[in-house]
């Protein structure tokens, strides 16, 4: 009897508060409504002029075709720089130029020598003539203080090309 008595309460509340909302006028709305489009005047911008397409035959015959590949278009005085493949390779060849170190230099008579230090801690003399590194390195000057190298390489063409390489001292402040 409680549950019905607080029922029908609550239910008189909800109507009194509904009604009490639909009965407003919404003349205050409907002016500003009204008066909201006044002094308004829209200027819509013209459309651009379109402009017609020139047509346009392709007659770049003499050219190369931009899709075909490179490859079959390979210059000759690249090809001169390719390395002797058929050549031996010398020990120093099986490492990359990073894990090799230059580690002293020895002098005898007028002929200098550097000494390499390999991965495995083994050290090695070499002299200008040899080779270095998996990049075809050919040693081209040896100073107290640095190995100059030239390497050659292929580019993302596939072509051989030169690169100059340093191989710098490492004194004992760079090891630690």
């Amino acid at each position: 009897m409680i549950k019905q008595l607080r029922f029908s309460l609550l239910l008189c509340a909800l109507l009194f508060i509904v009604s009490a909302c639909s009965e407003g006028t919404y003349s205050d709305l409907e002016e500003f409504v009204n008066k909201s489009g006044e002094g308004l005047q829209g200027k819509v911008d013209p459309l651009p002029e379109i402009k017609s397409f020139i047509q346009f035959t392709y007659q770049a015959f003499d050219i190369p075709d931009p899709f075909s590949p490179r490859k079959n278009q390979v210059k000759e005085s690249r090809n001169m720089l390719q390395p002797d493949l058929k050549r031996p390779k010398e020990l120093l060849e099986q490492f990359p130029l990073e894990n090799l170190t230059m580690v002293g230099t020895l002098q005898r008579d007028k002929h200098i020598f550097a000494l390499i230090r390999t991965a495995d801690n083994t050290v090695h003399r070499v002299k200008i003539g040899n080779y270095l590194g998996q990049n075809y390195g050919l040693i081209t000057g040896i100073s107290d203080t640095e190995i100059k190298l030239k390497e050659i390489v292929q580019d993302s063409a596939h072509e051989w090309t030169e690169r100059f390489s340093t191989l710098m001292l490492q004194t004992q402040e760079q090891k630690i």
